[in-house]
C-alpha cells in the first residue's frame, strides 16, 4: 500500500494559508513535510490491520465498488470551484484527480475509465497502473499537461499554487473542492465532483448509497455495558523516520470518525482545540486514551506496537498498558467518501471487538 509522500499531517498542504498552518510548531511541521520519500510499497494491502484486539472481517478497501449504472455527462457545465473561480468544463474524456480522495469519487461515479493519472494517494486496485503526476501536495504540472487532461480536479490544499496556476494558464479547465474534515462533508463532496463531471444523477445515487451505508454501520455500534463509559481513543499521527509524533486534537479530522464508532476522541475531550500537537508525556496524561488510532504506515515507521509503547508517554496511558491499539491503512482512514462505510466498520470491530448490543 502506497502512502502519503508528503507525510504532512492529514489536511495539510503546500498551498493552505498560514493562518491553517498554525497548530503546530515550525520545526515539526518542516519534518513532517520534509521527510524522504522512502516506503512506497506494492499495492493491495487491506484497509485495516488489528495491531491489538479487535481484527475487522470488512472488505478489503483497497478496491472500489462503482456505481451499476453508466453515467453519460452532459456538457457542457460551468461550476464554481472552492477558490472561487468559474469553469467550465467541456470534456469528461481526460480526467486528472489531484488527490486519492477525489480519484476514489471519480471511479465509483463510473468515470474511472476516463482517469489518465493518478496521485500517489490513489491506493485502490483499480487505479494502480496509472502514471503518477502528483506526490500529494507536490504537483508537477509539467506532467499533468503531458498527458492533455480535459479536465483536473483538485483540492484547497493542493500545491504548489504556481502548479496549479500553471495549469490553468495552459487553457485546463480545473476544478477545486474543499477536502473532507468530518462524515458531514461526504456528500458535499461526491456532489462536487459529480457536478464537475456533468453527471449529477449518478452524484445523488452515490451520495444516497454512501448515506445509506453508513447509516446501517451506525446502528451496528454497541451500547454501552452498564455503567461503563464510552472508549476514549487518542488519534495519533506517527512519521517515526523523522521523529514525527503527533497528537490529534478537534480538528484533526478524525473525531466525526470516532464519535460515529461509538467512541470518545480523547485529544479533543482533553481540550486540545488545533489540529495537531505535538506529543508530551503531559498533553497523553490529561488525554487518557483507553484505545490508540494511527495509520498503518505510520505504525509501521515506529516499530509496531512494541515500538509505539517506547514513545515517551505513551505506555503509561491505558491504551499502552493494555496495548490497545486500532490501525488503519494511510490511503482510506480520513478520506470521507465512497469507501467510509467500510473504515467505519472497520474502526467499530476494532474497538468493540466483543460487540454486543447495537445503541
Amino acid at each position: 500500500m502506497r502512502f502519503h509522500q508528503d507525510f504532512a499531517p492529514p489536511g495539510r498542504g503546500a498551498a493552505q494559508p498560514r493562518r491553517r498552518r498554525a497548530g503546530v510548531a515550525t520545526a515539526v511541521i518542516a519534518l513532517a513535510t520534509a521527510l524522504a520519500l522512502a516506503g512506497c510499497g506494492s499495492t493491495g494491502t487491506p484497509a485495516a490491520k488489528a495491531a491489538g484486539a479487535g481484527a475487522s472481517t470488512a472488505p478489503a478497501a483497497d478496491r472500489i465498488e462503482p456505481l451499476t449504472t453508466t453515467p453519460a455527462p452532459r456538457l457542457p457545465v460551468t461550476v464554481t470551484s472552492a477558490d472561487g473561480e468559474r469553469t467550465t468544463v467541456t470534456s469528461a474524456d481526460r480526467i486528472v484527480p489531484l488527490t486519492g480522495g477525489l480519484s476514489e469519487i471519480v471511479f465509483t461515479l463510473g468515470l474511472g475509465k476516463q482517469v489518465v493519472a493518478r496521485d500517489i494517494t490513489a491506493t485502490f486496485e483499480q487505479a494502480a497502473e496509472l502514471p503518477v503526476v502528483t506526490r500529494a501536495h507536490d504537483v508537477s504540472a509539467e506532467s499533468v499537461l503531458s498527458l492533455r487532461p480535459t479536465l483536473v480536479l483538485a483540492e484547497t490544499t493542493t500545491g504548489p499554487a504556481e502548479a496549479i496556476g500553471q495549469i490553468r494558464d495552459a487553457g485546463i479547465p480545473l476544478v477545486v473542492v474543499e477536502p473532507a474534515r468530518e462524515l458531514a462533508d461526504v456528500g458535499r463532496r461526491i456532489d462536487a465532483v459529480a457536478a464537475a463531471l456533468g453527471v449529477p444523477g449518478s452524484g445523488d445515487e452515490l451520495e444516497k448509497r454512501t448515506q445509506d451505508r453508513i447509516d446501517a454501520v451506525r446502528e451496528s455500534v454497541p451500547a454501552p455495558a452498564d455503567g461503563a463509559q464510552k472508549p476514549r481513543v487518542a488519534f495519533l499521527y506517527l512519521r517515526g523516520s523523522a521523529s514525527v509524533y503527533l497528537l490529534g486534537g478537534r480538528e484533526s479530522g478524525a473525531s466525526s470518525l470516532l464519535e460515529a464508532a461509538g467512541a470518545v476522541d480523547a485529544g479533543k475531550a482533553s481540550g486540545l482545540k488545533k489540529d495537531f500537537t505535538a506529543i508530551t508525556s503531559e498533553a497523553l496524561a490529561k488525554a487518557a486514551p483507553d484505545a490508540i488510532l494511527v495509520m498503518t504506515k505510520g505504525l509501521e515507521s515506529v516499530g509496531g506496537v512494541d515500538g509505539l509503547v517506547r514513545i515517551p508517554g505513551i505506555a503509561e496511558t491505558p491504551a499502552g498498558l493494555d496495548r490497545r491499539i486500532v490501525s488503519i491503512d494511510d490511503g482510506v482512514l480520513l478520506n470521507y467518501g465512497p469507501r467510509t462505510d467500510r473504515v467505519l466498520s472497520e474502526l467499530i470491530a476494532q474497538l468493540h471487538p466483543e460487540g454486543g448490543t447495537a445503541g
